[in-house]
Protein backbone atom coordinates (compact mmCIF):
# COMPACT_ATOMS: atom_id res chain seq x y z
CA UNK A 1 0.00 0.00 0.00
CA UNK A 2 2.83 2.36 0.92
CA UNK A 3 4.56 1.55 -2.37
CA UNK A 4 1.37 2.34 -4.35
CA UNK A 5 0.96 5.65 -2.48
CA UNK A 6 4.58 6.60 -3.16
CA UNK A 7 4.18 5.74 -6.85
CA UNK A 8 1.03 7.84 -7.13
CA UNK A 9 2.79 10.76 -5.44
CA UNK A 10 5.71 10.55 -7.88
CA UNK A 11 3.36 10.41 -10.86
CA UNK A 12 1.40 13.41 -9.61
CA UNK A 13 4.63 15.33 -9.08
CA UNK A 14 5.75 14.52 -12.63
CA UNK A 15 2.46 15.82 -14.02
CA UNK A 16 2.90 19.07 -12.15
CA UNK A 17 6.48 19.71 -13.23
CA UNK A 18 6.19 18.84 -16.96
CA UNK A 19 5.54 22.13 -18.80
CA UNK A 20 4.96 20.71 -22.26
CA UNK A 21 3.97 17.32 -23.63
CA UNK A 22 6.84 15.11 -24.64
CA UNK A 23 6.31 14.16 -28.27
CA UNK A 24 7.79 10.91 -29.53
CA UNK A 25 8.69 11.16 -33.21
CA UNK A 26 7.39 8.03 -34.94
CA UNK A 27 8.89 7.17 -38.31
CA UNK A 28 6.95 5.58 -41.17
CA UNK A 29 8.40 3.96 -44.28
CA UNK A 30 6.79 4.21 -47.70
CA UNK A 31 7.84 2.97 -51.11
CA UNK A 32 9.16 5.38 -53.72
CA UNK A 33 10.88 5.06 -57.08
CA UNK A 34 14.26 5.86 -55.52
CA UNK A 35 13.91 3.49 -52.59
CA UNK A 36 12.32 3.57 -49.16
CA UNK A 37 10.91 6.94 -48.17
CA UNK A 38 11.46 7.59 -44.46
CA UNK A 39 8.89 9.98 -42.97
CA UNK A 40 9.36 11.22 -39.40
CA UNK A 41 6.73 13.25 -37.57
CA UNK A 42 8.59 16.18 -36.01
CA UNK A 43 5.64 17.81 -34.27
CA UNK A 44 1.85 18.00 -34.28
CA UNK A 45 -0.65 20.48 -32.89
CA UNK A 46 -0.14 23.20 -35.51
CA UNK A 47 -3.32 25.02 -36.51
CA UNK A 48 -3.40 25.23 -40.29
CA UNK A 49 0.34 25.87 -40.70
CA UNK A 50 1.19 27.71 -43.92
CA UNK A 51 4.96 28.13 -44.20
CA UNK A 52 8.28 27.47 -42.52
CA UNK A 53 11.73 29.04 -42.54
CA UNK A 54 14.93 27.58 -41.09
CA UNK A 55 16.85 29.53 -38.47
CA UNK A 56 20.66 29.28 -38.61
CA UNK A 57 22.86 27.30 -36.21
CA UNK A 58 20.27 24.58 -35.51
CA UNK A 59 17.94 26.97 -33.70
CA UNK A 60 14.95 25.31 -35.35
CA UNK A 61 12.27 26.66 -37.67
CA UNK A 62 9.81 29.51 -37.74
CA UNK A 63 6.32 28.25 -38.65
CA UNK A 64 3.28 30.37 -39.47
CA UNK A 65 -0.24 29.31 -38.52
CA UNK A 66 -2.98 30.80 -40.66
CA UNK A 67 -5.14 32.02 -37.71
CA UNK A 68 -2.30 34.42 -36.85
CA UNK A 69 0.43 32.74 -34.80
CA UNK A 70 4.15 32.55 -35.49
CA UNK A 71 5.92 29.76 -33.60
CA UNK A 72 9.35 28.20 -33.28
CA UNK A 73 9.76 24.46 -33.74
CA UNK A 74 13.07 23.36 -32.22
CA UNK A 75 15.43 20.96 -33.96
CA UNK A 76 14.03 18.14 -31.81
CA UNK A 77 10.38 19.03 -32.50
CA UNK A 78 9.40 21.11 -29.45
CA UNK A 79 6.74 23.70 -30.22
CA UNK A 80 7.03 27.18 -28.70
CA UNK A 81 4.29 29.47 -27.52
CA UNK A 82 3.17 32.05 -30.11
CA UNK A 83 5.67 34.88 -30.58
CA UNK A 84 4.64 38.40 -29.65
CA UNK A 85 4.84 41.34 -32.05
CA UNK A 86 3.14 39.57 -34.96
CA UNK A 87 0.70 41.78 -36.89
CA UNK A 88 -3.04 41.34 -36.62
CA UNK A 89 -4.24 39.28 -39.58
CA UNK A 90 -7.55 38.94 -41.43
CA UNK A 91 -8.17 35.25 -40.75
CA UNK A 92 -11.14 34.42 -42.95
CA UNK A 93 -11.46 31.90 -45.77
CA UNK A 94 -7.99 31.43 -47.23
CA UNK A 95 -6.74 34.55 -45.44
CA UNK A 96 -4.54 34.80 -42.38
CA UNK A 97 -0.84 34.63 -41.57
CA UNK A 98 0.83 33.18 -44.64
CA UNK A 99 4.48 33.08 -45.75
CA UNK A 100 7.67 33.63 -43.75
CA UNK A 101 11.23 34.15 -44.99
CA UNK A 102 14.45 35.34 -43.39
CA UNK A 103 16.44 38.31 -44.59
CA UNK A 104 19.42 37.28 -46.76
CA UNK A 105 21.53 39.00 -44.05
CA UNK A 106 19.64 37.42 -41.14
CA UNK A 107 22.76 36.61 -39.12
CA UNK A 108 23.56 40.32 -39.03
CA UNK A 109 20.12 41.97 -38.93
CA UNK A 110 17.82 39.16 -37.55
CA UNK A 111 15.06 40.43 -39.86
CA UNK A 112 12.02 38.22 -40.56
CA UNK A 113 9.54 38.92 -43.37
CA UNK A 114 5.87 37.89 -43.12
CA UNK A 115 3.06 37.98 -45.67
CA UNK A 116 -0.52 37.97 -44.48
CA UNK A 117 -4.09 38.92 -45.28
CA UNK A 118 -4.84 42.43 -44.08
CA UNK A 119 -8.36 43.79 -43.66
CA UNK A 120 -9.59 47.35 -43.95
CA UNK A 121 -11.00 47.32 -47.44
CA UNK A 122 -14.46 48.59 -48.31
CA UNK A 123 -17.11 46.10 -47.21
CA UNK A 124 -14.64 44.24 -44.98
CA UNK A 125 -12.52 43.14 -47.92
CA UNK A 126 -8.86 42.22 -47.58
CA UNK A 127 -5.60 42.10 -49.49
CA UNK A 128 -2.10 40.74 -49.10
CA UNK A 129 0.36 42.72 -47.01
CA UNK A 130 4.05 42.16 -46.28
CA UNK A 131 6.04 43.44 -43.33
CA UNK A 132 9.24 42.82 -41.46
CA UNK A 133 10.45 42.77 -37.86
CA UNK A 134 13.54 41.80 -35.88
CA UNK A 135 13.53 38.40 -34.17
CA UNK A 136 14.54 38.67 -30.52
CA UNK A 137 17.62 36.77 -29.39
CA UNK A 138 15.49 34.55 -27.14
CA UNK A 139 13.15 33.68 -30.06
CA UNK A 140 10.02 34.90 -28.28
CA UNK A 141 9.13 38.12 -30.14
CA UNK A 142 9.23 40.12 -33.35
CA UNK A 143 10.41 43.63 -32.57
CA UNK A 144 9.54 46.84 -34.43
CA UNK A 145 7.35 45.17 -37.05
CA UNK A 146 6.68 47.47 -40.00
CA UNK A 147 4.51 47.01 -43.11
CA UNK A 148 6.54 47.50 -46.31
CA UNK A 149 3.98 46.51 -48.96
CA UNK A 150 0.20 46.42 -49.40
CA UNK A 151 -1.83 44.94 -52.24
CA UNK A 152 -4.10 47.64 -53.61
CA UNK A 153 -7.01 47.85 -53.86
CA UNK A 154 -8.26 45.38 -51.24
CA UNK A 155 -10.75 43.15 -53.06
CA UNK A 156 -10.72 39.71 -51.41
CA UNK A 157 -13.70 38.32 -49.52
CA UNK A 158 -11.55 35.36 -48.49
CA UNK A 159 -9.99 33.97 -51.66
CA UNK A 160 -6.77 33.96 -53.68
CA UNK A 161 -4.14 35.84 -51.70
CA UNK A 162 -1.18 34.10 -53.35
CA UNK A 163 1.50 35.33 -51.00
CA UNK A 164 4.84 33.53 -51.45
CA UNK A 165 7.99 35.54 -50.72
CA UNK A 166 11.30 34.92 -52.51
CA UNK A 167 14.59 36.80 -52.40
CA UNK A 168 16.73 36.56 -55.53
CA UNK A 169 20.52 36.52 -55.72
CA UNK A 170 20.67 40.31 -55.95
CA UNK A 171 18.58 40.81 -52.81
CA UNK A 172 15.34 41.89 -54.46
CA UNK A 173 12.13 40.65 -52.85
CA UNK A 174 9.49 39.03 -55.07
CA UNK A 175 5.89 38.68 -53.82
CA UNK A 176 3.28 36.53 -55.55
CA UNK A 177 -0.24 37.97 -55.43
CA UNK A 178 -3.54 36.27 -56.17
CA UNK A 179 -6.32 38.02 -58.07
CA UNK A 180 -8.66 37.81 -55.07
CA UNK A 181 -11.06 35.70 -57.19
CA UNK A 182 -11.74 38.81 -59.30
CA UNK A 183 -10.56 37.45 -62.65
CA UNK A 184 -10.26 40.56 -64.86
CA UNK A 185 -8.01 42.35 -62.36
CA UNK A 186 -5.13 40.01 -63.26
CA UNK A 187 -4.88 41.94 -66.56
CA UNK A 188 -5.39 45.40 -65.02
CA UNK A 189 -2.01 47.08 -64.63
CA UNK A 190 -3.41 49.76 -62.33
CA UNK A 191 -4.14 47.06 -59.72
CA UNK A 192 -1.92 44.64 -57.80
CA UNK A 193 -4.21 41.63 -58.13
CA UNK A 194 -2.85 38.63 -60.06
CA UNK A 195 0.70 39.95 -60.15
CA UNK A 196 4.24 39.11 -59.17
CA UNK A 197 5.85 42.25 -57.76
CA UNK A 198 9.51 43.10 -57.19
CA UNK A 199 10.64 45.50 -54.48
CA UNK A 200 13.67 46.33 -52.38
CA UNK A 201 13.78 44.77 -48.89
CA UNK A 202 12.56 48.07 -47.40
CA UNK A 203 9.57 48.24 -49.75
CA UNK A 204 10.92 50.79 -52.21
CA UNK A 205 10.41 50.20 -55.93
CA UNK A 206 13.51 49.54 -58.09
CA UNK A 207 13.93 52.02 -60.95
CA UNK A 208 14.48 49.17 -63.43
CA UNK A 209 11.12 47.47 -62.85
CA UNK A 210 9.44 47.04 -66.26
CA UNK A 211 6.55 49.47 -65.84
CA UNK A 212 8.20 52.26 -63.84
CA UNK A 213 7.20 55.68 -65.16
CA UNK A 214 4.18 54.51 -67.15
CA UNK A 215 0.99 56.42 -66.39
CA UNK A 216 -1.76 54.41 -64.72
CA UNK A 217 0.48 51.40 -64.10
CA UNK A 218 1.67 50.13 -60.73
CA UNK A 219 5.48 50.39 -60.68
CA UNK A 220 5.86 47.37 -58.36
CA UNK A 221 4.66 44.96 -61.07
CA UNK A 222 7.20 42.49 -62.45
CA UNK A 223 4.76 40.11 -64.23
CA UNK A 224 0.98 39.78 -64.51
CA UNK A 225 -1.85 37.51 -65.60
CA UNK A 226 -1.61 35.18 -62.59
CA UNK A 227 -4.53 33.50 -60.81
CA UNK A 228 -3.49 32.30 -57.36
CA UNK A 229 0.26 31.63 -57.06
CA UNK A 230 0.74 29.71 -53.80
CA UNK A 231 4.19 28.31 -54.55
CA UNK A 232 7.40 30.02 -55.61
CA UNK A 233 11.12 29.33 -55.37
CA UNK A 234 14.40 30.48 -56.85
CA UNK A 235 16.00 27.94 -59.16
CA UNK A 236 19.42 27.44 -57.49
CA UNK A 237 21.17 26.50 -60.76
CA UNK A 238 19.92 29.36 -62.95
CA UNK A 239 18.89 32.04 -60.44
CA UNK A 240 15.48 32.37 -62.11
CA UNK A 241 12.19 32.69 -60.25
CA UNK A 242 9.78 29.78 -60.68
CA UNK A 243 6.16 30.00 -59.58
CA UNK A 244 3.22 27.61 -59.43
CA UNK A 245 -0.41 28.58 -59.30
CA UNK A 246 -3.89 27.17 -59.00
CA UNK A 247 -6.00 26.95 -62.10
CA UNK A 248 -9.78 26.95 -61.67
CA UNK A 249 -11.16 23.42 -62.23
CA UNK A 250 -8.11 22.07 -64.04
CA UNK A 251 -5.10 23.95 -65.35
CA UNK A 252 -2.73 24.19 -62.38
CA UNK A 253 0.59 25.38 -63.80
CA UNK A 254 4.27 26.12 -63.31
CA UNK A 255 5.70 29.33 -64.78
CA UNK A 256 9.25 30.62 -65.13
CA UNK A 257 8.81 34.28 -64.34
CA UNK A 258 10.25 36.82 -66.78
CA UNK A 259 10.38 40.58 -66.60
CA UNK A 260 7.22 42.32 -67.79
CA UNK A 261 5.52 39.22 -69.22
CA UNK A 262 1.80 38.39 -69.25
CA UNK A 263 1.01 34.84 -68.09
CA UNK A 264 -2.47 34.85 -69.49
CA UNK A 265 -5.09 34.52 -66.76
CA UNK A 266 -8.03 34.69 -67.39
CA UNK A 267 -7.65 35.00 -71.18
CA UNK A 268 -5.69 31.73 -71.44
CA UNK A 269 -6.35 28.70 -69.25
CA UNK A 270 -6.47 24.91 -69.34
CA UNK A 271 -9.28 24.93 -66.78
CA UNK A 272 -12.99 25.64 -66.55
CA UNK A 273 -15.26 27.13 -63.90
CA UNK A 274 -16.28 25.00 -60.93
CA UNK A 275 -19.80 25.16 -62.36
CA UNK A 276 -18.55 23.19 -65.38
CA UNK A 277 -18.91 26.19 -67.68
CA UNK A 278 -16.03 27.84 -69.57
CA UNK A 279 -14.19 30.81 -68.07
CA UNK A 280 -16.06 33.80 -69.61
CA UNK A 281 -12.91 35.77 -70.51
CA UNK A 282 -10.95 32.77 -71.85
CA UNK A 283 -9.98 32.66 -75.51
CA UNK A 284 -8.71 29.11 -75.16
CA UNK A 285 -5.63 27.38 -73.77
CA UNK A 286 -3.47 30.11 -75.27
CA UNK A 287 -3.89 33.75 -76.15
CA UNK A 288 -1.85 36.15 -78.26
CA UNK A 289 0.70 38.14 -76.29
CA UNK A 290 0.75 35.76 -73.33
CA UNK A 291 3.31 33.22 -72.08
CA UNK A 292 2.21 29.59 -72.10
CA UNK A 293 2.69 27.61 -68.87
CA UNK A 294 6.07 25.93 -68.53
CA UNK A 295 4.22 22.86 -67.24
CA UNK A 296 0.51 22.29 -66.75
CA UNK A 297 -1.80 19.77 -65.08
CA UNK A 298 -5.14 19.28 -66.83
CA UNK A 299 -6.50 17.88 -63.55
CA UNK A 300 -5.67 20.18 -60.65
CA UNK A 301 -3.59 18.75 -57.78
CA UNK A 302 -4.11 22.04 -55.87
CA UNK A 303 -0.48 23.23 -55.90
CA UNK A 304 1.15 24.84 -52.87
CA UNK A 305 4.71 25.19 -51.55
CA UNK A 306 7.67 24.54 -53.85
CA UNK A 307 11.30 23.54 -53.25
CA UNK A 308 14.23 22.76 -55.53
CA UNK A 309 16.51 20.04 -54.22
CA UNK A 310 20.24 20.84 -54.44
CA UNK A 311 21.64 19.15 -51.32
CA UNK A 312 24.26 16.40 -51.34
CA UNK A 313 22.53 14.11 -48.84
CA UNK A 314 20.21 12.29 -51.27
CA UNK A 315 21.82 12.06 -54.71
CA UNK A 316 18.69 10.54 -56.25
CA UNK A 317 16.83 13.81 -55.64
CA UNK A 318 19.46 16.10 -57.15
CA UNK A 319 17.98 18.61 -59.64
CA UNK A 320 14.42 17.62 -58.73
CA UNK A 321 11.68 19.96 -57.62
CA UNK A 322 9.10 19.11 -54.95
CA UNK A 323 5.62 20.69 -54.84
CA UNK A 324 2.90 20.25 -52.25
CA UNK A 325 -0.60 19.32 -53.37
CA UNK A 326 -3.66 20.26 -51.32
CA UNK A 327 -6.45 18.63 -53.32
CA UNK A 328 -4.74 15.36 -54.24
CA UNK A 329 -3.04 15.28 -50.81
CA UNK A 330 0.40 14.39 -52.11
CA UNK A 331 3.95 15.60 -52.52
CA UNK A 332 4.81 15.87 -56.21
CA UNK A 333 8.37 15.15 -57.34
CA UNK A 334 9.41 16.39 -60.80
CA UNK A 335 12.53 15.41 -62.74
CA UNK A 336 14.04 17.61 -65.46
CA UNK A 337 16.08 17.51 -68.61
CA UNK A 338 17.44 21.02 -68.44
CA UNK A 339 14.31 22.99 -67.53
CA UNK A 340 11.92 20.56 -69.23
CA UNK A 341 9.82 18.30 -66.98
CA UNK A 342 10.41 14.69 -68.06
CA UNK A 343 9.00 12.66 -65.16
CA UNK A 344 6.56 12.99 -62.26
CA UNK A 345 6.15 10.94 -59.10
CA UNK A 346 3.45 11.31 -56.45
CA UNK A 347 4.57 10.76 -52.83
CA UNK A 348 2.98 10.71 -49.33
CA UNK A 349 -0.48 9.77 -50.56
CA UNK A 350 -0.60 7.22 -47.72
CA UNK A 351 -0.74 10.08 -45.20
CA UNK A 352 -4.03 11.45 -46.61
CA UNK A 353 -2.94 14.97 -45.67
CA UNK A 354 -3.18 18.31 -47.48
CA UNK A 355 0.44 19.30 -48.16
CA UNK A 356 0.77 23.06 -47.69
CA UNK A 357 4.51 23.74 -47.75
CA UNK A 358 7.75 21.93 -48.55
CA UNK A 359 11.29 23.20 -47.91
CA UNK A 360 14.76 21.74 -48.13
CA UNK A 361 16.41 21.83 -44.73
CA UNK A 362 20.05 22.71 -44.08
CA UNK A 363 20.57 19.02 -43.22
CA UNK A 364 19.50 17.93 -46.72
CA UNK A 365 16.15 16.50 -45.63
CA UNK A 366 12.79 17.74 -46.89
CA UNK A 367 10.36 19.28 -44.41
CA UNK A 368 6.63 19.29 -45.11
CA UNK A 369 3.67 21.01 -43.43
CA UNK A 370 0.10 19.72 -43.55
CA UNK A 371 -2.84 22.11 -43.71
CA UNK A 372 -5.27 20.92 -41.05
CA UNK A 373 -6.78 21.86 -37.68
CA UNK A 374 -4.15 19.56 -36.15
CA UNK A 375 -1.41 20.14 -38.69
CA UNK A 376 1.94 18.39 -38.58
CA UNK A 377 5.54 18.93 -39.58
CA UNK A 378 7.22 15.97 -41.26
CA UNK A 379 10.90 15.32 -41.97
CA UNK A 380 11.43 13.27 -45.14
CA UNK A 381 14.44 11.41 -46.50
CA UNK A 382 15.49 8.27 -48.34
CA UNK A 383 16.38 5.37 -46.06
Amino acid sequence: MLRKTLLATLCASALITVTAPVFAAPTQNFKSEQGTLEVTTMTKGLEHPWALAFLPDRQGMLVTERPGNLRVVSADGKLSAPLSGVPKVWAKGQGGLLDVVLSPDFKQDRTVYLSYAEGGGEGDKAGTAVGRGRLSDDLTALKDFKVIFRQEPKLSVGNHFGSRLVFDRDGYLFITLGENNDRPTAQDLDKLQGKVVRIYPDGKVPDDNPFVGQAGVRPEIWSYGHRNPQGAALNPWTGTLWENEHGPQGGDEINIIERGKNYGWPMATHGINYSGQPIPEAKGKSAEGTVAPHHVWEKSPGLSGMAFYDADRFKAWQHNVFIGALVSQELIRLQFDGDRVVHEERLLGELNKRIRDVRQGPDGYLYVLTDEDDGALYKIGLK
